[in-house]
Order: structure tokens, then C-alpha cells, then sequence
């Protein structure tokens, strides 16, 4: 059992005012695997005070980008050196398969720290550049407190994101991670602690969503840092702009993986599902609109299913297990729920479909391949979050971009052909935020990734997720200035 009784907050461990615990349930065992504290407003309103009061102490003033990109490596280093142990608890709260947990989340997330370490060393947080008339100094100054929200299904590697651009930033965090998977970020909070991170720069208040929308309104908050459901982004969104308030949301995504009638089809299944049904199919850039075209149609749904259906099922702790159980009850009936308006609205089931028989206890779904799918289907237009994959069929390269295109999303996506040149044409004529050609991964944590249309705003990973925290001042200087001469 993971216990924990007190929350993070000024670089202290403080019991919350609530005096509340909420219980963890390991989704494979559907048993108590641990208890977090649970926040109320009264410590939202502390973690705030503790991050203003860091803010005011100009610790990002103190210090050179270098120094700051040292402190950032250093988390990196603390979170490889406890890699196994938040691996495992990741798999335990979530359900994650064992190989994803250690590579896509712990080791990801010491690989995302230093690379924001390796971005600040070089980035331009001030530049002199000449004006109209005279010099001008554009500055680049923290954004202010940063609200961090993130989601269960990549928690470590989520609050990585945020929490490495805001502090090559200097921009103090308030990181309130999901209910059902809150123990990893006391990890994180103890390595950040071990590594010397000044009071108040990361505080941890996990709760649920109606605090965490007292933390989004807070007058003491200036930015909000959000990964999650479209439906939360959108309100999120919207109570940023009544307040004038900074925000970058990473919302949702039903992204096309377009198969070119050149494709070999072998190698791109053995590439693309790992894509298509990553983290038991619980992520935003999963590739789950598979378009194939005509001539090939059934060629591919054969193949599509026969390798769909070897896939590995069982306890997500076995590293041999390719798909684990998802995260809640709720969420398994919500994505029986699309199996069923799937059959209803004249889908086929070309593989899985249901709950496995062979799993007696845990929240699982058979990976999932529906055929015979036209895209105006609510499978082929709405987020399922679960291992559920639709084939949908093209005439020819103009109307794969269409249907690609005809969708409220634009996260990612991807193409398949021997031919390269042709598969950036078609990567440039598809309105998504990250793109892969023949590619094993669609976002590269040195590029901006984010989403069109309702996938999002704004940009993280890179340079670009850096300058997400900060704002931009503009200082003009007298007309003879010369760097360096006292005036």
C-alpha cells in the first residue's frame, strides 16, 4: 500500500485542511493499492500564497538560465534514478502495461527534463535589437503562478511537461494532479526536494474538479497549464478568457493514420499500432481512424485485426502485456458504450468487442477493430480513450486529406507510403498540430506539439513550450546607448 497523509506545499509536507484521503484503486486488481490527501480550497489558497511568495523572491532573477537548466537535470537525474519504482506505481494506479510505464512515462519524463535543460541554456530570454529610432531590449520575464492541471493517463510525464518549462522559466507551479492517480507526484515532489528546488516553485494539491476549478479562478493564479477532455478545455478556456488569464490547453484528439495504396502493409501495422493502441488506447495522439484505401480496403482490415488480435491481454505488470485493463469502471462503461452505438449505427466487428472472457477480474476491453465505418459515425467522430481502432475507406489521396480533415480535432496523424516526398505532401495537407511520416512516434519532445481546432491551444515541448511560460517585455533605450556604457 502506498499511504500518503500530507500534501506539498512551500517545500513543506502539510496535512491538508480538508483532512481528507481518497483511496487509489489499482484497475487490475480492483482492490485499494493506496490513499492520497485530498485538497480544499483553503490549501489551494496556500499553495498559491507559497508559489506568489517565490514568485516575489525573484529566484529566477538570482539565477542564470544555466543554473536553472542544472536544477532541471537534476530532477532528471533524480526521476531515472527512481525509474523502476515510479514505473511500477504508475502500472499499479493505472492500469499502464509495464514496458509503457517505465519507457513512455519514467524515463520519458528524466529525457523531457533534460531536454528543457538543454533548451534554456540557449534560449533568448533577453535580446538588444535595434529599433526605429533607437536600441530596444525585448526581456522575457516569468508569467507569474502557474496552474498546472493534468490528466491520469500519463501523469509524470504531464506534470513533466509543465513543470520543466515553467521552471526554465522561473515561473512557480501549482500542480494538481487527477484523483485517480496522485501517488506519483509525491514521488516527484521528494525529488525535487532532495534536488534543492527553492520553496515554493512546485506544489502539489491532488483534488477533484470542483476544486480544481476554484484553482483555475484563483485572482492569485496567472497562467493555466491544462491536459485533458476537450469538454474540461473548453471551460477551462473560457473562464481564462472572462479573467484576462493566460492558458495553454492540450485537449483531445481522434487522429487519422492514413494508409497510401504503396504502403508496405506489414511493416506499417508492426509501426503503427503501437501508436493506435498505446497505454491500453487511453491517449490523446493515438492513431485511431485507420484510412485505407478501396483497393485495399479489405486487405488491410484483415491484416489490421489478425495483428489486433495477438496482442497480449493480461496483468499490465507482466512485461509481456501489450494491453492492460483501463482505468476505472466508469471509463470502461463509457467506452462499452461506443461498442454499442458502433454495432447500432451499422459497424462491423472485425475483432474484440467486448469485455474478455478470460480476464475475470479488472476493467478490461478486447482490443478492437470496427469495419465498414463511414466517418459521419459517432465512432469515427468522438474521443473514445479506450483500445477501439475504425477502418474507414478513401477513393484517393485528395479524399483521404478530406476525411482526415472532416473532424473537430487536429492532433496528429500519420502516413504511410514507401514514397516520403508524397507523404509530406499529404502531412502538410492535413490541419493537425504533429504529423509522422512512416514514424514510430508522432511527437518528438524537442518540437512545439500541440493542436488545431479542438485540440487545443498553444504549444509545449521545445522552445516553444518554454515561452508558453513567460511574458514579454519590450524596454526602449535611449538613442546613443552602447551595451556595456554606464549612462
Amino acid at each position: 500500500m502506498e499511504k500518503r497523509d500530507a500534501l506539498f506545499i512551500g517545500g513543506k509536507w502539510v496535512a491538508p485542511a480538508s483532512g481528507k484521503t481518497v483511496d487509489v484503486i489499482n484497475p487490475y486488481t480492483e482492490e485499494v493499492m493506496g490513499a492520497a490527501p485530498e485538497a480544499c480550497e483553503a490549501d489551494i489558497d496556500a499553495a498559491v500564497a507559497a508559489a506568489q511568495k517565490a514568485l516575489a523572491t525573484g529566484w529566477w532573477r538570482q539565477t542564470t538560465p544555466d543554473e536553472r537548466a542544472d536544477m532541471l537535470a537534476a530532477i532528471g537525474a533524480g526521476i531515472m534514478g527512481r525509474a523502476q519504482e515510479i514505473a511500477d506505481l504508475i502500472t499499479a494506479e493505472m492500469g499502464c502495461p509495464a514496458s509503457f510505464s517505465m519507457a513512455g512515462q519514467a524515463l520519458a519524463a528524466g529525457m523531457l527534463l533534460n531536454t528543457f535543460a538543454d533548451i534554456v541554456r540557449t534560449f533568448p530570454f533577453q535580446e538588444l535589437r535595434q529599433g526605429v529610432i533607437g536600441p530596444n531590449l525585448v526581456v522575457k520575464q516569468p508569467v507569474g503562478v502557474s496552474a498546472a492541471i493534468i490528466p491520469w493517463n500519463a501523469p509524470l510525464f504531464t506534470a513533466c511537461i509543465k513543470l520543466g518549462a515553467a521552471i526554465g522559466a522561473g515561473s512557480p507551479v501549482v500542480l494538481k494532479p487527477a484523483p485517480e492517480t496522485p501517488l506519483d507526484a509525491f514521488v516527484l515532489a521528494e525529488i525535487c526536494e532532495a534536488a534543492g528546488l527553492p520553496a515554493g516553485m512546485l506544489n502539489i494539491v491532488p483534488t477533484g474538479r470542483e476544486i480544481g476549478e476554484y484553482l483555475v479562478r484563483h485572482p492569485g493564479v496567472d497562467k493555466v497549464a491544462f491536459t485533458g477532455s476537450t469538454a474540461a478545455g473548453r471551460r477551462i478556456g473560457a473562464i481564462c478568457g472572462e479573467q484576462l488569464k493566460r492558458c495553454t490547453l492540450e485537449l483531445g484528439g481522434k487522429s487519422a493514420a492514413i494508409v497510401l495504396e504503396d504502403a508496405d502493409l506489414e511493416a506499417t501495422i508492426a509501426l503503427l499500432l503501437p501508436n493506435a493502441i498505446m497505454n491500453n488506447g487511453q491517449a490523446c495522439l493515438a492513431q485511431t481512424r485507420i484510412l485505407a484505401p478501396r483497393s485495399r480496403y479489405e486487405e488491410v482490415n484483415r491484416a489490421l485485426a489478425a495483428a489486433v488480435s495477438a496482442m497480449t491481454l493480461g496483468n499490465p505488470a507482466d512485461p509481456s502485456v501489450q494491453v492492460g485493463p483501463l482505468v476505472s469502471e466508469r471509463q470502461r462503461q463509457r467506452v462499452e458504450g461506443y461498442l454499442a452505438k458502433g454495432r447500432k449505427e451499422g459497424a462491423t466487428v472485425a475483432c474484440g468487442g467486448g469485455r474478455p472472457r478470460e480476464q475475470k477480474r479488472g476493467w478490461f476491453i478486447e482490443p478492437t477493430v470496427f469495419s465498414d465505418v463511414d466517418n459521419s459515425m459517432t465512432i469515427a467522430r468522438e474521443e473514445i480513450f479506450g483500445p477501439v481502432l475504425v477502418t474507414i475507406p478513401y477513393e484517393d489521396q485528395d479524399d483521404a486529406i478530406r476525411i482526415a480533415n472532416d473532424s473537430e480535432y487536429g492532433l496528429s496523424g500519420s502516413v504511410w507510403t514507401r514514397d516520403i516526398t508524397r507523404g509530406i505532401e499529404v502531412a502538410k495537407g492535413v490541419r493537425t498540430g504533429t504529423y509522422g511520416v512512416n514514424a514510430v512516434a508522432t511527437m518528438d519532445i524537442k518540437a512545439p506539439f500541440g493542436g488545431f481546432k479542438a485540440s487545443g491551444l498553444g504549444r509545449e515541448f521545445g522552445p516553444e513550450g518554454v515561452d508558453a511560460f513567460l511574458e514579454t517585455q519590450t524596454i526602449v533605450l535611449p538613442v546613443d546607448y552602447v551595451p556595456g556604457t554606464p549612462h
